[in-house]
């Protein structure tokens, strides 16, 4: 297990949530780019849950045992997941039809989701910069 200071896992985990928005910002784009072509399927990105998935494990593995396996074939015990390992997924989503065309993407709730995904960017960006400016008093 590598130990990190508060300060730079605090930028890494802000760091990877403004890339994953950044991916959500593209996903989202090429949604609504496609939002009239027959047979599109819309896609979005799975990342906080298996964030959190990590995130957990590691507060549950201190003090716990692992499960050592003499095969592969045996149940595999996830144990701690590093959360540096957790990286998003694009999903396609072929559970709903929105149009007769076989498209399903809203071009509204697109919409919208482009709107949500840069405040959360703005947000985001906000926060690292007050981190920053925490390192900066510290340092004075």
């Amino acid at each position: 297990m590598h130990k990190m200071n508060s300060f730079s896992r605090s930028v890494d985990l802000l760091h990877r949530a403004m890339d994953v928005s950044s991916l959500r910002y593209q996903v989202t784009a090429n949604n609504l780019a496609n939002s009239e072509v027959p047979n599109f399927k819309r896609t979005s990105v799975n990342f906080e849950s298996a964030l959190k998935e990590a995130l957990e494990s590691e507060k549950n593995s201190k003090g716990s045992f692992k499960l050592k396996t003499a095969d592969d074939r045996h149940i595999q015990s996830k144990g701690y997941i590093d959360y540096r390992s957790v990286e998003p997924r694009r999903v396609l989503d072929y559970t709903t039809t929105a149009k007769a065309n076989g498209n399903n993407v809203d071009a509204e709730q697109e919409a919208m989701e482009v709107l949500k995904i840069q405040l959360n960017y703005q947000l985001l960006s906000q926060l690292q910069a007050f981190e920053f400016s925490q390192m900066q008093i510290v340092l004075k």
